[in-house]
């Protein structure tokens, strides 16, 4: 969360004002699209009570910082990767605890209140620290910069391990291995729906460009513009990948404090791995030059060549 917060500026704010409507597409598809998905998931699969309140949790967190760096990999748009894990993150403070008290709270009983102080302790604090480093004190940042990623990865994989070792026998359970299959299919369908969100034929409205000075002609235009910007191929992949990428690590953190049993952190732990690898997968296919439309053609033989060459 620091390395995030010395990333930021106080102009990054004023930057988000200037694209609101891919940043707005991103947030609800990163806090309404995805908890849906993840509750219908876990009702498809009829998964066990022993992961469904950490499973459904993993879908209520921000996305991954990892994901800003998939963005870069993948030649989407890096500036909006940073601003939407950034503002997720902000939000999280508020909008996790109350996710997953209206999803899970039947199931297992969640302290909202406290896992909201939570997350501003590990979160909020954090971040307004980097800020203010990043703002008045850019020699510390400069000597921070090059050691965060080291140190990000050091805790992200201690985060990981712990609820892994903790559950070994459980995952290895028959219960455990039917894990494997809904997380793999929550990951793969969010990249999906982060993807098309930004590609919705509302959003594809043909507005005429007119060369009228009226205000009218002028608001239009405007109109276009933003819809032109969030359709662009690079928005898109940004908002997949910040879909499909989220902050496993704070799900798995909440889960063990707030979900009253260790196993309810092994989903998220899971999540890691499989975001993780399937994103920065994604984002090669990207960078490779593929398109998500080329993919039926590259999974596909070409039979009419075959035919032709007989």
């Amino acid at each position: 969360m620091l390395s995030i917060g010395i990333r930021l500026s106080f102009d990054d704010f004023t930057l988000a004002f200037k694209r609101p409507l891919p940043l707005s597409v991103g947030f609800i598809a990163q806090y309404l699209l995805k908890p849906a998905l993840g509750v219908l998931v876990a009702k498809a699969f009829c998964l066990s009570p022993t992961f469904y309140a950490g499973f459904i949790l993993t879908s209520c967190v921000a996305g991954a910082q990892l994901s800003s760096y998939a963005s870069f990999l993948s030649k989407g748009d890096v500036a909006v990767s940073i601003l939407l894990t950034s503002f997720t993150t902000i939000a999280s403070v508020i909008v996790t605890p109350l996710l997953t008290g209206l999803l899970i709270g039947s199931v297992v009983p969640v302290d909202a209140v406290a896992m909201s102080k939570s997350i501003l302790q590990v979160v909020l604090v954090p971040i307004t620290i980097g800020l203010v480093l990043n703002t008045y004190a850019k020699p510390v940042v400069t000597i921070l910069q090059p050691v965060m990623p080291f140190v990000a990865m050091i805790c992200t994989s201690l985060c990981i391990g712990s609820p892994l070792a903790l559950n070994r026998s459980q995952i290895l359970s028959k219960e455990g291995l039917q894990l494997v299959l809904p997380v793999l299919t929550f990951h793969a369908v969010a990249f999906a729906v982060g993807y098309w969100i930004s590609k919705v034929p509302a959003f594809r409205l043909h507005i005429l460009r007119t060369e009228s000075e009226t205000v009218a002609g002028h608001l239009l235009y405007k109109v276009w513009e933003k819809i032109r910007i969030l359709q662009s191929e690079e928005v898109s992949r940004t908002v997949s990948l910040c879909t499909g990428m989220q902050s496993s690590t704070m799900a798995g953190l909440l889960a063990t404090q707030f979900l009253g049993s260790s196993s309810q952190a092994v989903p998220p732990a899971c999540s890691v791995v499989a975001m993780a690898i399937m994103g920065l997968s994604l984002a090669s296919f990207w960078r490779n030059g593929f398109r998500i439309r080329d993919l039926p053609s590259q999974l596909i033989p070409h039979t009419g060549s075959a035919f032709q060459a007989q």
